[in-house]
């Protein structure tokens, strides 16, 4: 029997010939059936073609083409089902020669919920489906806060949570310290409250004058009223709105919402910093790093760049690139597409919107510097660690693991992920641990590591070139052994135990079944790289760990009483002054409560003691 020939050859030529001008997604695979890129083209067989022509090709076109062994296509109706499916395509397979944007983590919103009588100002990530407005989105999580504490200061909006908004018998710090108006004990009519929020909606939105001129209105009719202790706290409003405005150097009169780009490439590495300007005032900015590959050129890193994160973020109405982007039209069809208003995607401007350009360029150099900078120490760190536990080959990846309860309560095991480049925050996970002595660090990290690694013997994730557990020599030895029940013992793993005194600098690095300890001196780079990772994967271990326990606490035993509603569990707090004093009634001290009936009372009884009395 004649083995098997495997599949003929790529025949270029017949292939191209039977290609069709339609529009549609062409697919460039590797012999072992990698995809390597992915492209779209409003003539497949004219674009295809240029990849096959005798036309001397760019380094980064001639590397892909050295490695393609075959091409596949997809017809599509329009330009723009080949734009939709090309990002979807990218999305999936991740081709090594595309530009790939890894940090797709949404901007965070200011949530307003004025769909509520007495509204919250809130941070928001995530979908915006739910009631009341929406406002961003926000470079970051810090310029929101910073956002919300003016308010609180000019406004004294609320921003507690529900649960505790809606249990207070009197008015907390916030109020005390002028941050607040005391809504939930009724301190404030919800007709000057709204008028309070609708006062912050008008300065979010940078409409300053508005608010001065509303502000400057109820200070007159207080003062007509005789109510001068009022007028005097808009008063102060009025200058602090005034002393705000003039530290807001940097602002556009008259500038509609826009995002603008700037990019920098070099060393293989590419960054685009995004200026964000919403209601005349520029938020702040942000960096991203998309993966590219040697030779890629900017436009094709902007292209890249608008059209996957426009596919996750709502984009404004002016988009502003530095350079002309040949599918701008296209891009600019497909954006109005998916949010279904007019958006324009820029590059000949002038005036305010070029000096913008020429700042977003700014932040896009220096960001790619730091980034260089930053990469190269690693790179270092790295080929020294190696160096250090004597490993065949320097590791692409490390990932370590950590601990973190109190008392045994709510135990959190949590894995990060570091790369040459820095950390992978995609790929951090935490796992809730159950099942074992509360405690027991050692089950649980054996647990974690687990659960981790049999999903990724299931193809679902990555193998580490290196482990590191954040314990001595008993939870190192716990994590081979889950190891090697895995057939993965051939991973390096190291304990990293903390030294007599808990000291920087005094760690041992314990190698598991006794096979000794590494040391490094307190100056190493491959020691101080180890202490990274670890303390990032105690923070994220004690975060999760915290957020649990927190929402384990937040949960009143109360609200699980059937019957017991937030009217009646405010009353019985009110009048026992806190669930300790609940817990020392009896049933007819209960029952005396107004709403609370005698068979709710023995109900209350029995759910919170275990029986009847």
């Amino acid at each position: 029997m004649a083995a098997d020939a495997g599949p003929p050859p790529f025949d270029s030529s017949s292939f191209l010939a039977s290609l069709t001008h339609r529009p549609g997604v062409y697919r460039m695979y590797a012999p072992d059936d990698t995809v390597l890129y992915v492209g779209k083209a409003k003539d497949l067989r004219k674009r295809v073609s240029s990849y096959f022509g005798s036309k001397a090709h760019l380094p980064k076109t001639q590397a892909l083409m050295a490695q393609t062994s075959r091409v596949e296509v997809t017809v599509t109706g329009t330009e723009h089902e080949a734009l939709l499916l090309e990002h979807n395509l990218i999305k999936e397979h991740r081709p090594r020669f595309n530009v790939i944007l890894r940090d797709d983590k949404s901007y965070p919103w200011i949530h307003v919920t004025t769909n509520q009588e007495f509204p919250r100002f809130e941070l928001h990530r995530g979908g915006r489906r739910g009631p009341g407005r929406f406002l961003g989105p926000w470079p970051s999580a810090n310029t929101v806060r910073e956002s919300l504490i003016q308010l609180q200061k000019l406004f004294r909006v609320r921003q507690c949570s529900e649960s505790f908004f809606a249990n207070r018998t009197r008015p907390c710090l916030q109020y005390q310290i002028r941050r607040c108006t005391a809504p939930c004990v009724g301190l404030v009519s919800a007709t000057d409250y709204q008028r309070d929020v609708a006062d912050a909606l008008l300065f979010l939105e940078g409409r300053n004058e508005s608010v001065l001129t509303s502000l400057g209105s109820r200070m007159e009719q207080a003062a007509a009223a005789l109510d001068y202790e009022r007028a005097a706290l808009l008063r102060d409003q009025i200058q602090l709105v005034r002393k705000i405005q003039a530290e807001q150097v940097i602002n556009a009169p008259g500038m509609t919402d826009a995002d603008v780009l700037g990019v920098r490439t070099g060393q293989g590495q590419a960054c685009v910093a995004v200026l964000m300007i919403r209601g005349s005032r520029v938020l702040g900015s942000r960096s991203w790093f998309p993966r590219i590959v040697q030779g890629t050129e900017d436009h094709e890193v902007l292209a890249a760049f608008i059209s996957q994160h426009y596919f996750h973020a709502s984009p404004p109405a002016e988009v502003l690139v530095p350079v002309p982007l040949p599918d701008r039209l296209l891009l600019q069809v497909a954006l109005e597409t998916r949010t279904g208003s007019r958006c324009q995607v820029r590059d000949r401007v002038r005036g305010t919107r070029s000096r913008w350009l020429e700042m977003a360029g700014n932040n896009a150099a220096q960001g790619l510097a730091t980034r260089l900078a930053s990469t190269a120490t690693l790179r270092d760190q790295f080929e020294q660690l190696a160096e250090a536990m004597a490993l065949e080959e320097v590791p692409e990846r490390i990932e370590c693991f950590d601990i973190s309860h109190t008392a045994g309560e709510e135990t959190v095991a949590a894995c990060v992920v570091f790369g040459s480049e820095g950390p992978l925050k995609s790929d951090y996970r935490r796992f809730n641990i159950k099942g074992i002595e509360p405690g027991d660090d050692y089950a649980a990290i054996a647990q974690a590591v687990e659960r981790r690694y049999t999903r990724v013997r299931n193809a679902e994730g990555v193998l580490p070139g290196l482990i590191l557990i954040d314990g001595g020599s008993g939870q190192a030895d716990r994590a081979y052994g889950v190891l090697e029940e895995l057939q993965l013992s051939h991973i390096p793993l190291l304990g990293v135990a903390k030294g007599p005194e808990r000291r920087p600098g005094e760690e041992k690095l314990v190698l598991p079944r006794g096979r000794g300890l590494i040391a490094l001196s307190a100056d190493s780079s491959a020691l101080h790289l180890i202490q990274q990772i670890r303390d990032e994967a105690h923070r994220f271990a004690i975060t999760g760990h915290r957020q649990r326990r927190a929402q384990v606490r937040r949960t009143s035993s109360l609200e699980a009483i059937p019957g017991l509603g937030p009217q009646r569990r405010r009353a019985l707090l009110r009048e026992f002054g806190g669930l300790q004093g609940i817990l020392q009634a009896g049933v007819t001290d209960l029952a005396r409560v107004k709403g609370i009936s005698r068979t709710l009372a023995q109900s209350i009884y029995e759910h919170l003691h275990g029986g009847t009395p």
